[in-house]
């Protein structure tokens, strides 16, 4: 048997291995050396056969969107129902993958035209996306990157992430740069170190946040060495991506732990998936388990039209279920905000339940999670500043620093007094 079959078929039966063994297991570059590309691999690891119609349609599909999945993350499959298995499902792929729905698309978000220079996307007025790895630990089938996984070509070199700081030293407006992929923790600890330095020679940015999903499908991969590195660069938050409870092991702990008492912020963004969490009972339970791992739940995405993914996408209506069952049924930062990210690159927007019903000129009627309606009355004389932007003579004393946005976009524009804007037409 070769050895990294015999260490995983190890690790997935609870039998006793060697401390070597141990040690090999948990060297992150071993796992990523070790990902499991083939059906055959798979099949003699979890003991299963499939038939030869499906590997057919198995080996179709993973000459357009690979397969990979790190040892680590396969052990966690319960091979006496695999098929139903949250893990499973997450990591290997599936037939339905080659449906490609009406509403598909190949870049859903419109990274690729909101990017002013290689690896930037910059959407938002004060923040940038930029891309610095193409490579993942493990290939989510859920993924909205679909396009560029696997694709030597669209892993970012060092000269196209130094257009990329460039761009960001050119824009004070810039305050915040989220670190993404690919996966940002894939790349060497020395060259994160690199990446991080000269962000945090820029001036203007306040604060880094880097989204990975290691913890998850990797977590040895957070060693002591890359956690001090972390430590002496800024202010920098923390993204991951756990959805199922199921994935929050003894190992992803250990990394969690590692991350939080190096005093970094950390969140967590989930992807509502169709048999996987779409349940209010398992996403309760996997918030939980998150703020009991000092983890601060942010968002649950509806899952984005990708080209391939129509099978995980449940209806919005599922979505406002969950949140129903999880405002004011647990702890008020355990709710995470339900967003769907506009096709065509408008944002997130928050998708939730009604609760303020109506309201007049002095009222507003509001309902609570169990369905208790009530009153909040609106303050008699209330009047509030009118604001010219003339910050400086303003009673609030707000002082503006050199890079803050004075231009105003959207739904802002119409409601600021000192603008004469009465529609918005979008374009404009």
């Amino acid at each position: 048997m070769e050895p990294m079959i015999e260490v995983t078929k190890n690790r997935m039966e609870n039998e006793v291995v060697t401390a070597d063994t141990l040690k090999m297991w948990k060297d992150w570059r071993w796992q990523a050396k070790n990902t499991i590309k083939d059906v055959d691999t798979v099949e003699k690891i979890l003991g299963i056969n499939f038939s030869k119609e499906e590997r057919e349609h198995l080996e179709e599909i993973i000459k357009i969107f690979p397969m990979s999945i790190t040892p680590y993350y396969l052990s966690l499959i319960n091979t006496e129902d695999y098929k139903n298995d949250p893990i499973f499902k997450q990591a290997f792929p599936d037939k339905r993958e080659l449906h490609i729905a009406k509403y598909d698309m190949v870049d859903p978000l419109a990274e690729d035209k909101n990017s002013p220079a290689p690896g930037i996307t910059h959407r938002y007025p004060d923040r940038v996306l930029f891309h610095i790895s193409n490579v993942c630990a493990m290939y989510c089938r859920h993924c909205t990157r679909k396009r560029k996984v696997g694709d030597r070509e669209c892993i970012p070199s060092k000269e196209e992430m130094e257009m990329g700081l460039e761009y960001i030293r050119n824009n004070p407006v810039v305050r915040d740069v989220l670190l993404s992929g690919g996966d940002p923790f894939m790349l060497s600890d020395e060259l994160l170190d690199w990446i991080l330095g000269e962000l945090n020679k820029i001036e203007h940015v306040e604060v880094i946040r880097i989204g990975t999903r290691t913890p998850v499908v990797l977590p040895y991969r957070i060693t002591d060495s890359l956690v001090e590195i972390l430590k002496k660069h800024g202010v920098i938050w923390i993204n991951t991506h756990f959805n199922h409870p199921k994935e929050i092991t003894i190992a992803s702990k250990e990394a969690l732990k590692k991350l939080a008492l190096a005093g970094i912020p950390l969140g967590n963004q989930s992807v509502l998936l169709a048999d996987v969490n779409d349940c209010p009972r398992i996403m309760k339970r996997l918030v939980h388990k998150l703020v009991e791992n000092r983890v601060r739940p942010y968002y649950i995405y509806q899952c984005d039209l990708s080209e391939g993914l129509e099978h995980f996408r449940t209806s919005v209506g599922k979505g406002i279920e969950i949140m129903e069952n999880l405002r004011g049924h647990t702890s008020g930062f355990a709710v995470p905000i339900y967003v769907i990210d506009a096709p065509g690159g408008g944002g997130k927007i928050p998708v939730m339940p009604n609760y303020l019903i109506s309201w007049s000129t002095n009222k507003i009627i509001l309902r609570n999670y169990e369905g208790v309606i009530t009153t909040y009355q609106e303050p008699s004389d209330y009047r509030h500043n009118d604001c010219d932007l003339k910050c400086d003579l303003c009673n609030l004393q707000l002082k503006l620093h050199e890079g803050e946005e004075s231009k105003i976009i959207g739904i802002a524009k119409l409601i600021a007094d000192y603008e004469e804007v009465i529609t918005l037409t979008p374009g404009e």
